[in-house]
């Protein structure tokens, strides 16, 4: 379900009076799985942000791609861990990651699931990237859910690298200084003209700062970069045992 900033297809933003229907998890799901084959055609190449991210981990045995989408960043993590494992809500974006994962990217696993509550054992992730799907999530709450589950299923000295759409992008008109983003949705134009609205949180930097704090994960590192907030983060541990505390 990785949206992002790239311009094909995208249309415009509303502030719709029914925003809490957009924002339902399962019209959602139901909005990637309509417009699946329109969007993966738009998304060929993988962000730079991720590859030289994943690039400056180390080796690791399992990897996770939370919003994988037509799985175009499971091919980057297939270079760095043994097991890559991409997670999407939607079904037929699934379908699209397919044949690309079984050729680039062979040993990758694709699991439909929610990134608020993911099917993983805790501790078993040692590369995550989890960009352009936090945004898509209906609420705060459910937000800062889905951070702490990122940090349930990092393994100890695991890396993740988190992204979501900013206030700082120059097609909204919201300061880049602002301490609270808003909800919205952006129009997705399929090639027959057909407009599709998509949910969309748009955050703050000071707000994705904020959630990460309060989250279970440790910031590294937290940037504006092409008009999207980034954090690299780990999980705690208790330096005095070496474990989670």
């Amino acid at each position: 379900m990785a949206g992002g900033d790239e311009s094909s297809g995208e249309g415009g933003q509303h502030g719709d009076d029914d925003i809490d229907d957009h924002r339902r998890p399962g019209r959602v799901r139901d909005v990637y799985d309509d417009i699946a084959p329109h969007f993966s055609d738009t998304r060929a190449y993988p962000w730079p942000e991720v590859e030289a991210f994943v690039d400056g981990c180390d080796h690791g045995h399992r990897g996770l791609d939370v919003g994988c989408g037509n799985g175009r960043h499971l091919v980057v993590l297939s270079r760095r861990v043994d097991r890559p494992v991409g997670l999407d809500v939607s079904r037929n974006l699934l379908v699209e990651a397919r044949e690309r994962v079984e050729a680039d990217a062979p040993s990758g696993v694709l699991v439909q699931g929610d990134a608020a509550a993911l099917p993983l054992m805790a501790g078993t992730i040692d590369i995550a990237v989890y960009v352009a799907t936090l945004h898509h999530l209906p609420d705060r709450e459910h937000r800062r859910r889905s951070l702490d589950e990122l940090a349930r299923v990092l393994d100890e000295g695991g890396r993740a690298l988190v992204s979501a759409w900013s206030t700082a992008h120059d097609r909204f008109d919201a300061t880049a200084d602002a301490r609270e983003g808003f909800d919205t949705t952006l129009d997705w134009t399929l090639p027959g003209g057909e407009t599709v609205p998509r949910f969309y949180h748009i955050y703050a930097p000071a707000e994705f700062d904020e959630d990460l704090a309060a989250s279970d994960l440790v910031v590294e590192e937290s940037y504006v970069s092409s008009g999207n907030c980034y954090a690299e983060v780990t999980v705690a541990t208790d330096d005095s045992e070496g474990k989670r505390p």
